[in-house]
């Protein structure tokens, strides 16, 4: 039999809203997801797609120390997935991981500090865009190690479960780290051991410049591998906010239940390149156009009007997330670049080295 051919233009989402009467569209709006929820989301998604065209345009005017790898286009795993966790549980994720920090509630401030190298960042500005972390919000790291982080999720979750805390430990990473040992060692081992961990692959169809498509025995990287661990295949579109948290949400249930991992594929694109320091070139024009038709915060905006929430409202949060932004902006500008006192500090368990010197 003829393999089928692989194709990278969007599918069209199923959940398309439709327009109907105000009846309806009040049913639609407060369904298993909810008004309240949705907005959230929605503020999630503004807040993550505002602050990386900020981070871009501080790049452009060399305020942002080294690349930033940007998930625009991609919002709506995170902040689906983000919508769906409890407060304590464990965010781990990859070098693009501005979006999985914000969701967690990481300050604005604190990520753009970061990003430009000042003492008001997250890490006090040591870390900068690929290391992002705030323990405090459950956002345990941003790893640029391709699947490095997985077998630490993995670790999270086993602590969970021997504690008996009832968290879960939500591991983001692309479709590139399926092709690697950690991958499949921290998967196997999760399912042996029955751990609260849901893993996530964000297939934006590249593998940095590579098309994931030319390197992988299967069509869908994680979600056709899922079988070979027991685990039911789950395929959702990553671009549509709804259905990511119903998957995450269901997901997530089943591993703080005690029901063990699940691995979920979202199909996305990113709209630029692989970082700042690509235009992606490599990547046909038709297709790119293709996706961003299908851009996760106007096809959002559209189904919160057709589901009845007043345009006042939508643009009520646009206006207050730019706001939030501007501020933002400037506190992390005024912020100072770290002192020589902070070189030794975060590195120990303990907080510092000079003990050990």
């Amino acid at each position: 039999m003829a393999k089928k051919a692989k194709s990278k233009a969007p599918a069209k989402s199923k959940a398309a809203a439709r327009r109907g009467g105000k009846s309806g569209a009040s049913a639609r709006l407060n369904d298993d997801i909810g008004e309240a929820k949705r907005l959230q989301m929605y503020q999630m998604l503004l807040e993550v797609r505002y602050l990386e065209n900020r981070a871009n345009d501080l790049f452009m005017q060399n305020l942002v120390k080294g690349t930033i790898h940007l998930s625009i286009g991609m919002e709506a795993v995170a902040a689906g997935c983000g919508a769906a966790m409890a407060k304590d549980d464990y965010t781990f994720c990859t070098y693009r991981g501005h979006a999985h920090t914000m969701v967690r509630g990481a300050p604005m401030t604190a990520v753009l500090g970061e990003l430009m190298g000042r003492e008001c960042g997250l890490l006090n500005g040591k870390g900068g865009s690929m290391h992002l972390t705030s323990v405090e919000h459950g956002a345990m790291g941003s790893y640029a190690i391709i699947g490095a982080h997985l077998p630490i999720a993995v670790g999270a979750a086993w602590s969970a479960q021997y504690r008996g805390s009832g968290q879960v430990s939500v591991c983001f990473f692309g479709d590139g780290a399926t092709n690697i040992g950690a991958f499949h060692e921290a998967l196997n081992m999760a399912v042996i051991w029955k751990l609260p961990v849901v893993f996530v692959c964000e297939n934006n169809l590249y593998m940095e410049y590579t098309p994931i498509a030319d390197v992988t025995a299967v069509e869908h990287p994680a979600a056709d591998r899922a079988s070979a661990y027991g685990l039911a295949e789950i395929l959702v579109d990553g671009n549509d906010a709804d259905a990511v948290y119903r998957t995450a949400l269901k997901a997530i249930e089943t591993a703080r239940a005690g029901g063990g991992p699940s691995l979920i594929e979202a199909k996305t694109y990113r709209h630029l390149g692989h970082s700042r320091a690509d235009p992606g070139t490599y990547r046909p024009e038709e297709e790119i156009e293709a996706w961003k038709k299908r851009d996760p915060i106007p096809m959002y905006r559209q189904r919160l009007l057709d589901f009845g929430v007043k345009d006042g409202v939508v643009s009520g949060i646009e206006e207050a997330v730019m706001k939030a932004l501007d501020i933002a902006t400037e506190e992390a500008k005024a912020s100072p670049t770290p002192g020589l006192e902070l070189v030794d500090t975060e590195v120990w368990a303990d907080g510092g080295s000079s003990w050990r010197n």
